[in-house]
């Protein structure tokens, strides 16, 4: 994963594990990785509008216009506030989905998470933002632990997080529902070494 935007001149903060100075743009061999920004409300909406998107959550039910905006307004504030977060995700100029890593609602750690719109399914997206989220995660802000939860009737998205490295460790109650909590935790060396750029 290659960072852009990075500006020369002058010594870089000093940093704290879980937080990050971070470039304005990444790249994946396909994918552009970007902070999210209000223009990408349209899509958001229309995203998390798709019943086959929010079918596997607790509560399937789409969310609406006020839903979304208050989603990506946590998007946007977890960026302002920790310099990172999940990113918007482009193929050739065009939305197709989020995802990334932001700190856990329920966890001392970092969740890694990835949405796509449907009709950008089954081209391995999600897995090229899951490999570059965890890079990113252990190499700049070298978490010591990262967690994905996805439930077992979702099996694709438990495919994703393994693929990424995360190992599966129990089942968790979430919103009412059992879930299944993946984790990967390893030393800084270890980090380093076996998780290299995208």
């Amino acid at each position: 994963m290659q960072g852009k935007g990075e500006k020369g001149g002058g010594t870089k903060p000093a940093q704290t594990p879980m937080q990050a100075i971070a470039p304005l743009m990444w790249q994946t061999p396909r994918l552009t990785l970007r902070p999210p920004a209000q223009s990408d409300l349209p899509f958001l909406t229309d995203m998390f509008s798709r019943p086959e998107l929010t079918r596997h959550r607790p509560d399937p039910t789409p969310d609406d216009a006020r839903a979304s905006r208050e989603r990506l307004a946590r998007d946007m504030g977890h960026w302002a506030e920790h310099g990172f977060g999940r990113w918007a995700v482009l193929r050739d100029g065009q939305l197709v989905g989020f995802g990334g890593v932001a700190r856990s609602l329920h966890y001392d750690a970092l969740n890694l998470s990835y949405h796509l719109h449907p009709d950008y399914w089954g081209q391995g997206f999600a897995s090229e933002i899951a490999r570059a989220a965890v890079a990113f995660a252990l190499r700049d802000l070298q978490a010591p632990l990262i967690i994905g939860l996805a439930r077992a009737i979702n099996p694709a998205s438990q495919r994703v997080l393994l693929g990424a490295g995360l190992v599966y460790q129990r089942d968790v109650l979430l919103y009412g529902e059992m879930t299944g909590l993946f984790e990967l935790r390893s030393s800084i060396q270890e980090q380093a070494k076996n998780h290299q750029p995208v």
